[in-house]
């Protein structure tokens, strides 16, 4: 939607397009081996395939949010949830006053769930908000369980390394890639003090060395099923041919 004159908008809106808006953290720490944008560049991604498949006009990604675990980390951001979520409701009455009635949210944060949700209540009732939580379908459940090697782990780990070396393996660095920790208490992560809790100098939560390309596929594969399946349950209509 960006990247077109606000005419060409309300074309593509008279012709029926569902509005998509990704969220994903531009600045949220992900171990020395992935870039702190990777939660953009997964919400991106699965963004450009509901283009290929889909009539859809996708919003400019949301990359500030509520990601209070990884603040001690240099680049990290994160907004008060009530200023997240207040941030998301606005936009989507904005994309709702542009006429689309039909949203998709396409989140690949954690913390970001409850906020979000928030930012559902109070909408008017003539929209149709779908909130797709990425890491939450029972398809990417189900993969996690045949893939995963690391006793434990939630984040730039074995799961979310071999998602990105999937889909942006260029920006991976795997050279850099180590273990962590491997089970987080409540609260921040600690990157300084080793008798604090959640002490991780890495930033890692599991172990990213057993990521493979492999695995990735399966778990975007998975993601994708979730995120299909969703849509045509709330949304059904025939699939557009994917473009070359």
């Amino acid at each position: 939607m960006a990247g077109l004159a606000w005419p060409e908008v309300a074309e593509r809106v008279s012709a029926g397009a569902m509005g998509v808006l990704p969220v994903g953290a531009a600045c949220k720490e992900h171990g020395p081996h992935l870039p702190m944008n990777t939660d953009q560049i997964q919400a991106e991604w699965f963004a450009q395939h509901l283009v290929q498949k889909r009539n859809v006009l996708v919003w400019p990604t949301v990359i500030y949010g509520s990601y209070p675990v990884f603040v001690d980390y240099p680049g990290s951001c994160s907004l008060e949830e009530d200023t997240f979520s207040r941030s998301v409701y606005e936009i989507l009455h904005c994309i709702r006053y542009s006429g689309v009635l039909k949203i998709i949210i396409i989140n690949t944060g954690i913390s970001t769930i409850s906020p979000l949700q928030a930012a559902l209540g109070g909408l008017p009732q003539d929209v149709h908000v779908l909130l797709f939580n990425a890491y939450s379908g029972l398809h990417f459940k189900r993969a996690r369980g045949e893939v995963e090697e690391q006793s434990g782990g939630t984040h730039a780990d074995e799961i979310e390394t071999s998602i990105l070396l999937a889909i942006a393996p260029q920006r991976v660095a795997m050279d850099k890639a180590g273990g962590g920790l491997l089970h987080k208490q409540p609260g921040p992560l600690n990157r300084r003090d080793p008798q604090k809790p959640n002490y991780s100098p890495s930033g890692v939560i599991g172990d990213a060395r057993l990521a493979s390309v492999e695995k990735g596929k399966k778990l975007v594969e998975a993601i994708l099923a979730d995120l299909n399946e969703l849509i045509n349950a709330s949304f059904p209509w025939k699939e557009e041919a994917e473009t070359e």
